[in-house]
């Protein structure tokens, strides 16, 4: 109750303030676990991400901020959980495909920072969104968030439609690199055309 309270409440604020637009959506599956794998501008992209998808959207978030009275709690109820400071460990990747498992819906940032170097206005990706898709069996949507966040400037996020990776991950020679560049080179895409990929 208190996510879908939020969801329409900062959707409602992203239209006024940064004319927001989604585009896509539909290639979000409605059922099943899914990773949205996204390209990182700000610490507002969790939001961006989320707020036009009518699933439930979970997020990795620093340790740090669930020690915030209040916000800490506000932000495990709206679907993160803690990461500890210097990576990701194992007890997160363990609770992110639990959530998976229960055929849930991920948000991750494979760039892992946004102070990431760039080309084309995307970071190299780190291979755990993929690793972490292919191991619980999730549909990975590529997702690209253009703009700046400008007051009363555009602000658009526009859902791929899920990547075939079965190329990349046959068992026994799984290629996670050529797997990762391939999510990531989807997401410049869609970055310079504004245009869901097909």
């Amino acid at each position: 109750m208190l996510y879908r309270f939020a969801r329409v409440l900062l959707l409602t604020l992203f239209r006024i303030l940064y004319r927001f637009e989604a585009r896509g959506v539909s290639n979000v599956p409605r059922s099943g676990p899914v990773v949205l794998c996204s390209n990182h501008l700000t610490n507002l992209d969790p939001i961006t991400l989320g707020i036009a998808v009518p699933r439930k959207i979970h997020y990795m978030a620093k340790a740090e901020l669930f020690r915030i009275p209040l916000f800490g709690s506000l932000i495990r109820s709206l679907g993160a959980f803690p990461v500890k400071r210097g990576g990701v460990s194992k007890e997160a990747i363990r609770t992110a495909l639990g959530v998976l498992s229960e055929g849930k819906v991920m948000g991750i940032f494979p760039e892992g920072s946004r102070h990431a170097e760039k080309i084309d206005g995307v970071g190299m990706g780190k291979r755990g969104a993929v690793s972490m898709a292919a191991r619980s069996g999730a549909a990975v949507v590529p997702v690209a968030l253009v703009g700046n966040y400008r007051p009363f400037r555009k602000m658009v996020a526009v859902y791929g439609a899920p990547l075939d990776l079965s190329p990349y991950l046959v068992k026994g020679s799984e290629d996670w690199d050529g797997a990762t560049d391939f999510m990531m080179t989807r997401i410049r895409e869609m970055m310079r055309t504004g245009q869901p990929s097909r």
